[in-house]
């Protein structure tokens, strides 16, 4: 399909690469020359140099015969703009991101009224995952299918869990749980495992079960499994404003600490809740005097990544908090992830997931789509949820029967809301939900789970 992307900022770069590695003709537009020039050079992708609001740039890049409009400037009303332009000038689908608190309840009838397929406001969509995170503090990373019933659940195999040494079909007979290890992690190395593949201490671990069964096998090996009654917040973004608003729902006790003083006011207003600290959050003893020692969970949610993740270290030295840390820049994810300071969320890799997944499903044919779609494992695998209809050509076969690619595991089938961990006699019906976790990137289609289709 050809897609224009307009903006080259994190999200709409990192859009562009991905959307170009599956196959897609990529025109990117931006103010800017020396950005356009760069992801020229660094990538397949044509760059045009203009204002993206400006018809005549629209139609350089091409809008009257794209498929779709990606609008990710740093402008919000730009945005709505320019998908605005591309209705009146062509028949292609647009996507704004749209990240101003004002708008938050107003986006259903800005969508409706102007005609945008999709809108996506990446802070609203982190502090969701955030929160998530804080309902279930022991899990690295939580990603939701069919509409919440089933979660794909991330943690760090301890010693005190007694798995060490344990082959994956010896945990599922040794606790005798609907729970699915789909996915491991041991060093740079990432694998999808069969039951014979042996876990090790020091291992993450993807599992994949009903909120339920996720909870029982969690309390079996001995796993916190409630959710958090506290927690400090240093940076009063907005992102921290959402968050703050979903944990306060949740009845967890909320105190942001914001060196802005002007902002600390605005969130004084907005969160009446809450409890809002003017004062420096890099400063230890600020820290220390306000709690650190005692709260649950401890978010770092300042625009420095390097602030974001010192005082995630900070913490951990000093109390015993859930530690969630946001980090824009990825260049050195593998060094992150290595200092093992908790749950790491980068916004832009939510954004670029919500926007590949309907990418995808407009590519489908007609009936299997693309429900769900999360980048995983330091971005090295993905998770699907395909619906199933009529035109699938593998209906009612024993999974065992099916010819299925190599490191692709069927994890799940939500069957009329009723959730299974399919076996070899199990089969995918009409009407099914499956979710597949595969090292094998853009899969569009249920079909494609098959080697030779």
């Amino acid at each position: 399909m050809k897609i224009i992307i307009l903006g080259s900022g994190k999200v709409g770069r990192t859009l562009a690469e991905q959307l170009s590695n599956e196959g897609h003709n990529i025109v990117m537009v931006d103010i800017i020359a020396k950005k356009v020039q760069d992801i020229s050079e660094d990538a397949d992708i044509m760059g045009v140099l203009g204002n993206a609001s400006s018809i005549n740039t629209l139609l350089d890049a091409g809008i009257e015969t794209a498929d779709i409009l990606i609008a990710v400037t740093g402008s919000d009303e730009l945005n709505l703009l320019c998908c605005l332009i591309a209705k009146k000038v062509s028949k292609c689908h647009t996507i704004a991101r749209v990240r101003n608190p004002v708008y938050s309840k107003e986006l259903g009838f800005i969508k409706e009224r102007l005609g945008i397929s999709m809108i996506i406001n990446p802070e609203h969509a982190a502090a969701i995952e955030i929160s998530r995170l804080l309902r279930f503090p022991s899990a690295i990373k939580i990603d939701t299918f069919a509409k919440g019933r089933v979660e794909l659940l991330k943690f760090k195999l301890k010693p005190e869990f007694n798995l060490d040494q344990t082959t994956v079909m010896e945990v599922a007979e040794r606790y005798k749980n609907s729970i699915l290890i789909c996915a491991v992690e041991r060093g740079d190395e990432v694998s999808i495992p069969s039951g014979n593949f042996v876990l090790r201490d020091n291992d993450i671990i993807s599992i994949i079960a009903s909120p339920v069964n996720s909870a029982l096998f969690f309390k079996r090996i001995g796993i916190h499994t409630h959710q958090v009654k506290s927690t400090m917040i240093v940076g009063g973004s907005t992102l921290s404003f959402y968050l703050a608003k979903l944990l306060l729902a949740m009845k967890i006790r909320v105190l942001i600490v914001e060196a802005d003083k002007d902002r600390c006011e605005q969130l004084s207003e907005l969160l009446p809740d809450a409890t809002i600290i003017n004062g420096d959050g890099t400063d230890k003893n600020l820290l220390l005097e306000e709690g650190l020692t005692r709260v649950e969970s401890f978010v770092t949610l300042t625009n420095l990544d390097e602030e974001n993740i010192l005082l995630a270290l900070f913490a951990k030295k000093n109390s015993n908090a859930k530690l969630i840390s946001k980090v824009n820049r990825i260049a050195f994810d593998d060094i992150i992830e290595g200092l093992d300071i908790g749950s790491v969320i980068y916004p832009k890799y939510l954004t670029a997931d919500y926007i590949l997944q309907y990418v995808r499903a407009m590519q489908n044919s007609i009936g299997s789509n693309v429900e769900t779609l999360y980048q995983i494992l330091d971005n090295k695998a993905e998770a699907l949820e395909f619906s199933v209809h009529e035109d699938c050509t593998f209906l009612n076969i024993p999974l065992a029967d099916l010819n299925i690619r190599d490191n692709l595991l069927i994890t799940c089938i939500n069957r009329k809301g009723k959730i299974t961990i399919p076996r070899g006699q199990d089969s995918i019906q009409l009407g099914d939900t499956v979710i597949v976790v595969t090292t094998v990137k853009g899969l569009h289609d249920i079909k494609d789970i098959l080697k030779n289709k």
